[in-house]
């Protein structure tokens, strides 16, 4: 078992078990017998790259051998921030194959985020690209790799050492315990920097295996990458990986927008495709005006972020597909709304969840005590694919956590009788930024490093496109007068994500406080955005 995870009772394991969620396959199996099923088939697509499932099971299996060979061993850690190319696949499914664990970061990541993420995982390497988006991740991979003890590699995808590993010649490796970790993920981060989320091969694939069903995957579909694959959505929910377990041709888009999107959605035929309400508004405004055929595209999952109503009526007729809601969490819990719902469960709900052994209370914050179907509450969960603990956080686990294993999950939702979930909000102090999500304390920290600020709060406030957008709240130290472009300026080149640099910036004299004199950061965030909502 991989020190720092939190295993599953072993009686709730052998249920699972018995009930036939946990098969005991893992990714580098599943693959192998994917290839036999499809060898001839495309598999993946990207740039002047297509891939057959045949020659995507050599490729990983050579990465594998490569990487075995390069001195990465089973049980280790390696950072992968990888776009959406070609090689995400190989990769990851060579490090499941040699037993390392991916530990996915995120494009936008910036050396911030990637120190923190390689040294709370402490990974042995890290697998990036040169430049991407203007940004050279070599130099920043490096840079981390200087100051990280850990990391003796890092790898650039598409170097000559990087093919030189990809043309190693394949060699059985042992294959890992099914029920052992397989990768980590990101946390939302509701506090502070991202938590590592460990998910094993048996618990991910049920995921996987139910996505592809429930969303009607089959050979004959082309998924369409839009987001980045390294969020739990397009790898997922059903993603790249429920694409390949129905032997599906998955599309890499190297950008999300309409003009890319639309442009492959015609030349690859694709009949599904996931992204996030303001992604969708954006498709649903381009597709009036665009010459592009977008008849192949069946269904369009929107997730991410609550999809209200009335952007999710002109989804069908603008692009002329069926909605599928979807709603979350790398942690475990998916819901979908299914494709012969009424109409006003697809319009109005995020879904259900996959499976029947999937576990809903919904509480009063308060008193945790759990509340009548149609009355908000917290939502809690347990199951056969949601995490019983982060990776190596002890304390953060026993506040996430009930003791009797149900994640607190931070969301506000409604069940309708049926068992459908309707998202009100979020209890935790997260702002959700077009699906990007935003820990208001960790830019409130970079922000409070600048020498002329006394203090900040970072908040969320409405946006039509966005959903919701940052306004940092900023008190200056006595006689220093920084701008909001400057503090931009300064977030920014603390080597964070863009998403996380503040929208608004507004310089005030002090921060309202309450009848007593004084306040939580929680109250305070509370007043400051009931005060830009006004403005």
């Amino acid at each position: 078992m991989t020190a720092g995870h939190v295993p599953w009772p072993p009686g709730t394991a052998a249920r699972y078990r018995a009930a036939g969620h946990w098969r005991g396959q893992t990714f580098g199996a599943l693959l192998t017998s994917l290839a036999s099923a499809y060898g001839d088939r495309t598999a993946v697509v990207g740039g002047a790259t297509r891939w057959t499932f045949a020659e995507l099971d050599d490729r990983a299996h050579r990465m594998a051998s490569g990487l075995a060979a390069a001195g990465f061993v089973a049980g280790e850690r390696v950072v992968v921030q990888l776009p959406n190319v070609p090689d995400f696949l190989p990769v990851v499914f060579g490090l499941w194959r040699a037993g390392v664990l991916p530990v996915f970061a995120l494009p936008a990541h910036r050396g911030s985020e990637l120190r923190h993420i390689a040294g709370q995982s402490g990974a042995a390497g890290i697998i990036t690209v040169g430049e991407h988006e203007r940004h050279d991740h070599t130099a920043t991979a490096r840079e981390v790799a200087a100051d990280t003890a850990s990391v003796r590699r890092v790898l650039v995808a598409g170097s000559e050492e990087f093919e030189a590993l990809a043309a190693t010649a394949p060699r059985e490796l042992p294959d890992p315990d099914p029920a052992g970790v397989a990768f980590l993920q990101l946390s939302g981060g509701s506090t502070g920097l991202p938590k590592l989320i460990p998910r094993t091969h048996d618990d991910y694939l049920y995921s996987v295996r139910e996505s592809a069903r429930i969303c009607a995957l089959r050979p004959d579909s082309v998924y369409l990458a839009a987001l980045p694959v390294a969020h739990n959505f397009p790898l997922s929910s059903p993603g790249v990986l429920g694409a390949l377990h129905a032997g599906a041709a998955t599309v890499m888009a190297p950008r999300p927008d309409a003009d890319t999107a639309f442009r492959l959605i015609e030349a690859e035929r694709v009949t599904i495709t996931g992204v996030v309400p303001p992604l969708a508004a954006a498709w649903v405004q381009a597709a009036g005006r665009t010459g592009r055929d977008l008849s192949s595209l069946e269904v369009l999952l929107v997730g991410g972020a609550k999809c209200g109503r009335e952007l999710a009526e002109r989804i069908g007729p603008a692009l002329g597909c069926r909605l599928q809601q979807v709603f979350g969490m790398a942690e475990g819990l998916v819901c979908y709304t299914r494709l012969d719902d009424p109409e006003d469960i697809v319009l109005e709900t995020q879904g259900r969840p996959i499976s029947l052994d999937d576990e809903i209370r919904v509480v009063d914050p308060e008193t945790g005590e759990d509340v009548p179907d149609g009355a908000s509450g917290a939502l809690l969960t347990r199951g056969p694919y949601t995490i019983r603990g982060y990776y190596r956080a002890e304390e953060h686990n026993a506040t996430a956590f009930t003791g009797d294993g149900f994640y607190r999950t931070g969301d506000l939702v409604r069940r309708t009788p049926g068992g459908h979930l309707e998202v009100v909000g979020r209890a935790k102090e997260q702002i959700n930024r077009g699906g990007e999500k935003v820990a208001a304390e960790e830019v409130e920290n970079h922000l409070m490093a600048h020498p002329a600020v006394l203090d900040a709060a970072v908040v969320a406030v409405p946006d039509p496109y966005l959903g919701e957008r940052t306004c940092a709240y900023v008190v200056p130290v006595a006689g220093a007068e920084p701008t909001g472009p400057e503090l931009r300026t300064f977030v920014r080149g603390r080597g964070v994500a863009a998403f996380k640099v503040p929208d608004l910036v507004q310089v005030v004299g002090e921060f309202p406080v309450t009848g007593v004199g004084k306040t939580s950061k929680r109250e305070l965030r509370a007043a400051l955005a009931a005060l830009a909502r006004k403005e």
